[in-house]
């Protein structure tokens, strides 16, 4: 334990090479010579039985023919022979594996059984496979070349991670040209073991990446993508770029929801939520990432504009509203401070124009001013090379400015020859520096995107709201019902009843088949009624003119009812008409038209979007999407990025609505997604919400058998916080004792425990000196993936304030069967079962998880920990890499 099950493909330190040969234009010749002369300084053991010597290397038959430790093997040989060679490293020992060979790419005919006999011998003997079908892998650290590409990387702080092999290669030589280094260039290829998941769970923890870049074609497992982008994301900037942002869904949705929400969108919601920054062009992919490892940092998404050009500030102002990014508005101290210093025919707002014979202090005291404004978040300064301007001067002014300053300064110096040497200066100062305005303002949204998202990221909603409990198994019943009888759509009185049981009003209403029985429902609930068909096989009711609003009277009842099944009936003659359902209609007419839904995206599952309602949904396509679980402030996100949002507010004669209770319906949804993993679509359109609340007025809802899951919530990207783990107990002194799982705003007292445990308890619990958790084991510590890890907080309140006590974690070790665990109880709280009752939580939470069995290291002369261990029934065993470090297994 200790080291990462990358590290023998990252950090090998020794290479087998199957495939090189004497043949020129082979891929295993090329890539032989290349791993050479890229200067790995360890041994490279080309492996083909055709020939003795290669490259004055000794060349082996087979790997067992080399007789010393081998740590990566690097395959070029065809399709078929790479199982029986897998097999061979496999008994070897060797521990990772680079299939470069191309033929695995079809999951059926030859290339699907290579790849399950490649996988089957993989999993066998625990080697970690990069590829098929990839270019291979760069690190410049180690001056590791495992590929065939004709470029290398230069050493640098940015990691790639590509699916794409060709556009590595494109990358690499953009690159070159640039001066852009790498710490890492991983091509993934057809990623048959491992993905975007691994790689990026290695690179959070690589103290030779600043910043990781992602090329994404397609995501297969979304769950590990997820989490493993959620760990990087929170260490450093994660930048990607996706393909095929224009292909649509292919299913034939029967919902809005369905028929509005694109792949794109979903793929976007997960970014965000994931606390990336999302970018559409190689160029920017750089951009941003040459950016966010700075020290930069935003609050807001207001910039200021100073320019000695007016057109230059128009482009930018116009960028800024095509990316979101709000034009600050200064404050009036701030425009009289501009007015006492700036000629009188300056631009008097923002971009601020300081004219085209701008000197460097004019521009000095522009950017003072704004950086001093609270209403701006970051500061752009553009540069056009007039007859009277000083670009280098005016790049001294700017840099000087900019020492102390709290917030961004980009700097835009636009032309060649003229301003090179400014830009020069400004880039050894690390101050951004673009060529046009449109980058400079797309580069600011990087900032602002990256503050938002990382805020997105924070959050760990439950899979339950801490309001009243929803009716889990009655509306589980009811879907169970309906696929019973071998349906798949509910009616409007199931569909309204599962809304019921988790706590979002419905308008009421009751069923009727005749007129008659409609006549005595609409009496039952009071005029003014509306009238709506009432078939499973209608998506929607508007498209069959199925509604009739405003009966405002018993006479037109039986009329209504007749007329409108008749109509329905002209228009769909094969169509099941059970009947009407008679619904009280709502009459505020300060309600707005809403709509809410789930749609089961195929990669990500279930997403629920949020926007404006009514029959013109798919034409307006005003909608915006996010992935559950859901909080109030995902929740407010999530109805900010709509433009129904701004109708929500007070409006000319209406007043604002009631904003809590649409959030209510939407955390509602987020509750039944969680917990109902048959829905597969879901529409409440319109819901109708006023300053009194909000109503579901038509729901459709779509589900379909799931099979059993063996984990809990395994449907779902993001695993929900485990708030099920909470528990209460308490101390013989009668001292109250919570246990739960951490959270990212635990940090605070996560470090204070720290802190105040002894030399002797940081020691036994970290095996090294340690005083304090750096911000970055911080981060990892508090902010986990509850997936794939879990912290278990011992917390006692004194002062209405928290204090941490104790804590126990597990990690999923590589294989998913097993876990590594680590406990430490504060000095003072030893010898009060308080460790003996946290691990046991652990235990039994690793159990529910499915794990096989829990080991841990202990140093050997910590007798309390190698005793408490004992007693819940571990076993142990002197490690064999250590003897001062005891080995510690549970089988669970």
């Amino acid at each position: 334990m200790g080291q990462h099950y990358l590290d023998y493909l990252f950090a090998p330190h020794s290479i087998a090479v199957f495939g090189a040969s004497l043949q020129p234009k082979s891929v295993g010749t090329r890539l032989f010579q290349i791993i050479i002369e890229g200067g790995f300084t360890g041994p490279v053991y080309p492996i083909n039985p055709k020939y003795k010597k290669l490259d004055r290397k000794t060349c082996y038959p087979s790997i067992r023919a080399i007789g010393k430790s081998v740590d990566l093997a690097v395959i070029a040989t065809p399709a078929a022979s790479v199982s029986e060679i897998i097999h061979e490293c496999g008994e070897y020992g060797v521990r990772a594996a680079i299939i470069l060979s191309a033929g695995f790419e079809d999951a059926q005919g030859d290339a699907g059984k290579y790849r399950k006999a490649v996988l089957a011998e993989a999993r066998h003997y625990g080697i970690r496979i990069l590829g098929p079908n990839c270019l291979g892998l760069i690190r410049p650290v180690n001056n590791l070349n495992a590929t065939f590409s004709k470029n290398n990387a230069q050493p640098g702080n940015i990691a790639l991670i590509s699916q794409s092999g060709a556009l590595c290669t494109a990358i690499l030589d953009w690159a070159t040209v640039r001066n852009v280094g790498f710490s890492a260039v991983v091509s993934l290829g057809n990623a048959l073991d491992i993905d975007f998941g691994d790689v990026l769970d290695y690179l959070a923890l690589d103290p030779n990446t600043d910043s990781i870049l992602l090329y994404v074609e397609g995501i297969r497992d979304a769950r590990s993508f997820m989490s493993g982008l959620r760990i990087a994301a929170r260490m450093k900037p994660v930048i990607v770029l996706k393909v095929g942002r224009h292909h649509e869904s292919a299913h034939a949705a029967l919902s809005h929801t369905g028929a509005m929400v694109g792949s794109d969108d979903v793929f976007d919601a997960a970014l965000r939520r994931a606390g990336v920054v999302r970018v559409m062009t190689i160029e920017q992919l750089f951009s941003a990432a040459q950016l966010l490892v700075t020290t930069h940092r935003v609050h807001g998404n207001r910039l200021a504009i100073v320019t000695n050009g007016g057109g230059p500030g128009i482009m930018a102002a116009d960028r800024a509203i095509d990316l979101s990014v709000e034009i600050a508005q200064l404050t009036e101290s701030s425009i009289q401070q501009l007015n006492n210093a700036l000629p009188t025919h300056w631009s008097h707002s923002n971009p601020i124009d300081v004219l085209g014979d701008a000197t460097h202090e004019r521009y000095r005291t522009a950017v003072e001013v704004c950086l001093q404004d609270t209403n701006v978040d970051g500061v752009l300064v553009i540069l056009t090379p007039q007859a009277m301007t000083e670009p280098l001067q005016v790049a001294k002014a700017v840099i000087e400015s900019s020492v102390d300053a709290a917030k961004p300064v980009l700097a835009c110096w636009m032309g060649e020859l003229q301003v090179e040497t400014a830009r020069e200066l400004l880039t050894k100062h690390k101050i951004p520096v673009f060529p046009n305005p449109d980058a400079s303002v797309e580069a600011f949204s990087y900032l602002a995107s990256y503050h938002r998202n990382q805020k997105l990221l924070m959050q760990v909603p439950g899979p339950l709201a801490r309001s009243s409990e929803p009716d889990i198994n009655g509306a589980r019943m009811i879907i169970d019902g309906v696929l019973a009888e071998r349906r798949a759509t509910l009616n409007s009185l199931e569909a309204k009843a599962l809304l019921t049981a988790f706590g979002i009003t419905v308008m009421p209403a009751v069923m009727a088949r005749s007129g008659n029985e409609a006549l005595v429902a609409a009496e039952s609930l009071g005029f003014p009624i509306a009238i709506k068909i009432n078939s499973s096989d209608i998506s929607h009711k508007s498209d069959v003119n199925g509604v009739r609003l405003n009966i405002a009277n018993a006479e037109a009842v039986r009329g209504t009812y007749n007329e409108l099944v008749a109509t329905v009936q002209a228009l769909r003659p094969d169509t099941k008409i059970e009947g009407v359902t008679v619904e009280r209609m709502y009459n505020n007419p300060h309600g707005r038209e809403l709509l809410v839904g789930v749609i089961r995206d195929p990669v990500f599952g279930p997403i629920i979007s949020f926007g404006a309602g009514g029959t013109m949904v798919e034409i307006m396509r005003d909608h915006a999407v996010a992935i559950p679980p859901l909080n109030d402030f995902i929740i407010s996100d999530l109805i900010s990025q709509t433009h129904v949002s701004k109708l929500l507010e007070k409006f000319r004669n209406l007043p604002a609505i009631s904003i809590p209770a649409v959030q209510h319906v939407l955390r509602r949804l987020s509750e039944m997604v969680c917990e109902l993993p048959q829905i597969s679509e879901l529409d409440i359109n319109p819901l109708i919400a006023d300053e009194n609340g909000a109503a579901a007025l038509d729901v459709r809802v779509v589900v379909d058998m799931r099979a059993p899951m063996l984990k809990p919530y395994a449907h779902m990207a993001i695993h929900p916080y485990p708030s099920h783990l909470l528990s209460h107990w308490q101390l013989a002194d009668g001292t109250d004792i919570t246990v739960r799982p951490i959270r990212p705003e635990d940090a605070k007292i996560e470090q204070t425990f720290v802190q105040n445990l002894s030399a002797q308890a940081k020691y036994f619990r970290f095996m090294q000196v340690l005083q304090e958790l750096t911000p970055q084991m911080l981060a990892r510590f508090t902010q986990i993936d509850y997936d794939r890890e879990l912290a278990l907080i011992t917390v006692i309140s004194e002062k209405e304030r928290e204090i941490e006590i104790g804590v126990a974690r597990y990690v999923t070790t590589p294989d998913g069967e097993s876990c590594e665990f680590a406990l430490v109880i504060s000095d003072e709280w030893q010898q009060k079962g308080i460790g003996s009752r946290l691990l046991a939580c652990l235990i039994e939470a690793a159990k529910t998880k499915g794990f096989k069995t829990m080991e841990g290291e202990v140093l050997a002369n910590n007798a309390a920990m190698l005793r408490l261990t004992k007693n819940l029934g571990f076993s142990s065993h002197i490690s064999e890499e250590d003897p001062a470090i005891m080995v510690i297994i549970k089988e669970l």
